[in-house]
């Protein structure tokens, strides 16, 4: 059973037609916002039960930050690999294990037109409600897959005809003359320890954001949406 929580997530969620069994407001709870989920649920027939603050907050675990709205419902599927590849760029987290990285990695992805991103299954954060909640929605509408090794997945990623850029605070390559390739895997790696041996060796090229100041690498979210929105510009891409 996966729960969501915040208006965002909620309304993703029923944007994209999730399965929900049912969607808890905080009786006194109101505006326009909270008005177009209770709308939405009742086109997606979905039960809406309007309940005191502090059951939310039980169904919540404890979570009080949920403005008002917490949902119910199935967890959310991971993608299968082979239904992403042929995606321009794709996103690879090696060991990610903060869910608010994940959340903000998952937004930034969605708004640069990723069209998916690949964890591991181990030592590293799945899906959770602190993710669906950090990525306000993008969660909903981004492909995930889960593998069992990073490394064996890029080389995969290399068969179907990918070029492979690390962020790495050791690359050799400003990542913003990365002259990237029109099918692009992106790598970045664990808070801390950056990338690890085997899938650096892997990758065909690292990429380096340079830094003026005495810290030698930026938070793993941010690094991503500079590179992706990077990629973005490199390919002409605009909406």
């Amino acid at each position: 059973m996966a729960i969501l929580i915040g208006i965002h997530p909620v309304k993703e969620a029923l944007v994209a037609g999730r399965p929900l069994d049912r969607v808890l407001v905080a009786k006194g709870a109101g505006g326009p916002k909270i008005q177009e989920i209770v709308d939405l649920c009742r086109q997606r027939k979905v039960t809406v039960r309007f309940e005191p603050r502090e059951a939310l907050d039980r169904n919540a675990g404890g979570n009080s930050n949920h403005q008002g709205i917490v949902a119910i419902g199935a967890e959310k599927e991971y993608e299968e690999f082979d239904n992403v590849v042929g995606s321009d760029l794709i996103i690879v987290l090696d060991g990610v294990e903060d869910p608010h990285n994940l959340g903000a990695i998952l937004r930034s992805a969605s708004a640069a037109g990723a069209g998916a991103v690949v964890i591991p299954e181990r030592r590293a954060v799945g899906v959770t409600e602190t993710v669906a909640k950090a990525a306000a929605g993008a969660l909903e509408h981004m492909k995930i897959v889960r593998v069992t090794n990073i490394a064996q997945a890029i080389e995969k990623f290399k068969k179907s005809g990918y070029w492979i850029y690390g962020i790495d605070e050791r690359g050799d390559r400003s990542y913003d003359n990365a002259g990237f390739d029109a099918k692009t895997v992106i790598v970045l790696g664990a808070e801390g320890n950056g990338l690890h041996d085997n899938v650096r060796k892997a990758c065909d090229f690292l990429l380096r954001i340079p830094m003026s100041g005495p810290i030698p690498s930026l938070n793993v979210s941010v690094a991503a949406g500079i590179v992706m929105f990077d990629w973005k510009r490199q390919r002409g891409i605009s909406e």
